[in-house]
């Protein structure tokens, strides 16, 4: 494998920097142009639950059995929020035009650790239907818990709201990430065509190349020298 020397390498960049600029703003003027004016807006909601203590069978006070049981059932109760059954009430309670799967798909559950806490996030191109899914799956699992386990345990915390920014648009992470992206691609680019460059352009490098001493050049002569 033929060495590279870094300081031929380097001057040979140096001569390219227009090009490593202009590949550079070209995917960054792509990238930016896909993001704002392409890319669908999405936009996120969420949903606050706690399990409380059963207010339906039990005293108001909350003990420590409660706690225990209710950290227990937060790995169940996520699975429930997302089963086929409450999924179907919700579609057929907003009368979405979605099939059970993609609603899905756009449902985050998870439990914050040591905690009898649950958040809902749901994910869609439209604002208000993000809202109105996490707010109605708040309802009917709470519902369907008292349904199948007879307990009265889940209150919700914080309603979602309508969020007015897109959570996968962000102008500026999306503009350094396309400019690392473009200054990557132009200099490996630019690297691949110095490595299988096999020209000679100076004298340096034939006496290198072919271990002998160079007697003399014929200088390059103009128009005006002919």
């Amino acid at each position: 494998m033929e060495e590279i020397d870094l300081k031929e390498m380097f001057t040979y960049y140096w001569k390219k920097k227009f090009i490593i600029i202009g590949l550079t703003l070209l995917v960054l003027a792509l990238g930016l142009g896909y993001s704002i004016f392409l890319k669908t807006p999405m936009y996120q909601s969420e949903v606050t639950i706690i399990l409380v203590s059963d207010t339906k069978n039990a005293s108001s006070e909350m003990t420590q059995i409660d706690i225990t049981m209710n950290q227990k059932l937060v790995s169940t109760y996520s699975e429930i929020i997302k089963s086929r059954t409450v999924l179907k009430t919700v579609k057929k309670d907003l009368k979405l035009n979605r099939s059970i799967d993609s609603m899905s798909g756009m449902i985050q559950v998870s439990g914050v650790d040591n905690t009898e806490i649950i958040r809902i996030r749901v994910s869609s191109d439209d604002n208000k239907e993000a809202r109105d899914i996490a707010n109605k799956l708040s309802e009917v699992f709470k519902k369907e818990v008292e349904r199948i386990y007879n307990l009265e345990n889940v209150s919700v915390i914080d309603k979602a709201e309508i969020s007015t920014h897109p959570y996968n648009i962000n102008p500026v992470k999306d503009g350094i990430i396309y400019g690392v992206i473009g200054v990557v691609l132009s200099v490996g680019i630019i690297f691949v065509v110095y490595y299988f460059d096999n020209s000679v352009k100076t004298t340096e490098q034939i006496e290198k190349k072919l271990g002998i001493s160079v007697l003399g050049t014929v200088p390059k002569v103009g128009k005006k020298g002919k």
